[in-house]
């Protein structure tokens, strides 16, 4: 148990820490040893329980509810005042019916026995979880420190608060450390709301209008998901007097445990950006990058789709999963189409995202063995590789002066190191044999023997959008130029640490998936479902795979020792006078033009005017009408 609280404690000493440090060589000395201490600790506590069945520890300590109810006034405090000066009333109305309830529920009787609970446990899952938030979370705080740094010198404008960045970053990994290590409900919620505060506190630290804007947004759609999931502790406390995760999966079959699960479901969509929440996810893209990286892609939102997954059981073969399934379907396939029409790297990695996360909703909705296998597999492996990618993007950002994909035209030229991660995380993201098409291919025979042939459609086309807007991206990076001058010089050592890191850890998953699977993964579902362990890709297909993991090494290497050839390349003709470089000639009246050349959009068809604000109406619709059906007749 000590490792278990130490992993929650440790990242909130370092936060209090970096408060006070404002040098860059002692944040830096930091963030290293923070993150020695989080990687070898969690390692630590893997190897030291990978192997036993799940684990629960009994806290019998009222005054930690206490601490945490008290914790969690002042946060409601605050977030009311924020309310108040900013005038938004929804945000008061949620804090204020989250506060009532909570109090209510955790002083006013008997349906609360806190010294009871397990409150916190282990089992093969979140030891996975918590696995990511320290390797990924950790490298992300290394990159921060220089990469912040930078970010202020080119942005004067902006009030620098380093130490206090540094600081949130800290703060919510002992959040996320917390929902994933927690059984009680209770517990879940107070970390739950923590990362909506630290959430609000980072999209607003560019401190501009659009800033404040999209922070507020944020804290508005996260604080709905909040009322939504303390009134399904409450109900669940009231009627059946249990709040524990483990109990209450246990009480699978019974009506009325239709209501809680619909409304945790919907705290899950919220806190996971799906249709029809996505756009606080989008908003949150004007916090700097390793915010993106960390709150909106490898940690934050996989706190909803964690929720949902353990919640499956409740969800499977009922309307309340019908409301997953559809609404992640629809937003796998929408936001997989908005997509294609940006060329900002990073709303491209925030779509994505999405989509995602779309993707491992539907799984946890259909709550098969075989679709969360998917879904588990979706996690880790969309964590690493998307991080990665934003990371890389910040470093082009700051070296190219621009995040535009477009701007990134030859960068294996101009940047070969730099190009080499950002390909490896793209390839990561949506070519065979790399991890993310493996479980694409496991959700869709999970889909195919549930009988939900309509998701089928809606994973092919969106799959299909997929490959347009990777493949956009990917023809750019690896365009050839001549004369250009690479920039690589500018990059700080930290940032390179975490990048190649981050590059190595895609290409060993792929390589050790199998181990990951039988290990940890199949042991979970086992677990779930108390059946004897099946083979979800069978021995014909991981042969042909094992194949194919030969691109791996050709892929990157190859790439790096192309880029790096000293080749003559004959320019191409332009209709003029050829200046030698493939983008610039003289035309016919002796004057200089430029060659452009630009992807395709199709903004006309699939801009955000066009499917964004639609798609948004339609299911918010759909998850009233049917939300309603489900609480309303079961009431």
């Amino acid at each position: 148990m000590t490792n278990i609280l130490c992993l929650m404690i440790v990242p909130l000493v370092f936060a209090i820490l970096m408060l006070l440090v404002r040098n860059q060589t002692a944040q830096k000395v930091l963030a290293t040893v923070a993150s020695v201490l989080l990687i070898g600790g969690t390692l630590a506590t893997v190897f030291q329980y990978y192997a036993d069945p799940t684990i629960y520890y009994l806290v019998r300590s009222e005054w930690i509810n206490l601490v945490m109810l008290g914790i969690e006034l002042v946060m409601t405090g605050y977030i009311i005042s924020i309310g108040i000066r900013r005038k938004q009333p929804l945000i008061v109305i949620f804090s204020v019916i989250q506060t009532v309830a909570l109090v209510w529920f955790e002083l006013g009787g008997s349906h609360r026995s806190g010294e009871m609970s397990h409150h916190l446990f282990i089992d093969k899952l979140n030891l996975m979880m918590i696995a990511i938030i320290s390797i990924v979370g950790s490298l992300i705080i290394v990159y921060s420190v220089p990469y912040m740094h930078k970010h202020h010198h080119h942005h004067p404008e902006q009030p620098e608060r380093i130490q206090k960045f540094l600081a949130l970053l800290f703060a919510f990994l002992t959040a996320m450390y917390g929902i994933m290590l927690s059984n009680d409900l209770v517990w879940i919620y107070f970390f739950w709301e923590l990362t909506t505060l630290c959430s609000y506190l980072l999209i607003r630290y560019p401190d501009s209008p659009e800033a404040q804007t999209n922070a507020l947004r944020a804290l508005n759609l996260n604080l709905l998901g909040g009322v939504c999931f303390i009134l399904a502790i409450v109900y669940l406390g009231v009627e059946f007097g249990a709040t524990e995760l483990t109990v209450i999966l246990n009480l699978v079959g019974s009506a009325k445990l239709i209501v809680p699960a619909t409304l945790l479901a919907i705290a899950g969509l919220t806190k996971s950006a799906q249709m029809p929440f996505s756009r606080w996810l989008l908003g949150a893209m004007v916090a700097p990058t390793p915010s993106s990286a960390l709150l909106h892609s490898s940690t934050m939102v996989k706190a909803g789709v964690y929720l949902l997954i353990r919640i499956s059981p409740l969800l499977a073969g009922n309307y309340a999963g019908l409301l997953v399934i559809v609404l992640g379907g629809v937003t796998f396939l929408s936001t997989s189409l908005l997509a294609i029409t940006q060329s900002d790297a990073k709303k491209v990695l925030a779509y994505s995202t999405i989509a995602n996360l779309g993707l491992i909703v539907v799984c946890a909705g259909i709550g098969s063995y075989e679709s969360l296998w998917a879904a588990v597999m979706l996690i880790l492996f969309h964590a690493v590789s998307k991080s990665l990618l934003f990371l890389a993007v910040g470093t082009t950002e700051q070296s190219l002066g621009s995040r535009d994909i477009e701007d990134m035209h030859g960068l294996v030229v101009k940047a070969p190191s730099l190009g080499l991660v950002m390909v490896i995380g793209i390839a990561g993201m949506f070519l065979a044999p790399f991890g993310m098409l493996i479980a694409k291919w496991a959700a869709l025979k999970a889909f195919i023997d549930s009988g939900n042939l309509y998701v089928v459609l809606l994973l092919a086309y969106g799959s299909a959008a997929t490959l347009m807007y990777w493949t956009k991206w990917l023809s750019r990076l690896v365009a050839v130029l001549h004369h250009e001058s690479t920039f690589e010089g500018k990059i700080d050592t930290f940032e390179w640490v975490a990048l190649f890191i981050h590059a190595a850890l895609v290409v060993i998953l792929c390589i050790t998936f199998p181990i990951v699977s039988s290990r940890i993964v199949v042991p979970y579902l086992v677990d779930t479902f108390a059946v004897t362990p099946v083979d979800i890709i069978s021995g014909g297909n991981q042969v042909i795979m094992l194949l194919m993991l030969a691109m791996i090494a050709i892929l990157p290497f190859g790439l790096r020792l192309f880029s790096g050839m000293d080749t003559k390349i004959t320019s191409v003709y332009m209709s003029g006078i050829n200046r030698g470089d493939n983008r610039n000639f003289t035309n016919s009246f002796g004057g200089e033009s430029k060659v452009f050349m630009s992807n395709w959009y199709l903004n006309r068809y699939l801009g955000e005017k066009v499917l964004l604000m639609n798609t948004i109406y339609l299911t918010a619709a759909f998850m009233l009408v049917l939300s309603a059906y489900l609480i309303g007749g079961n009431l």
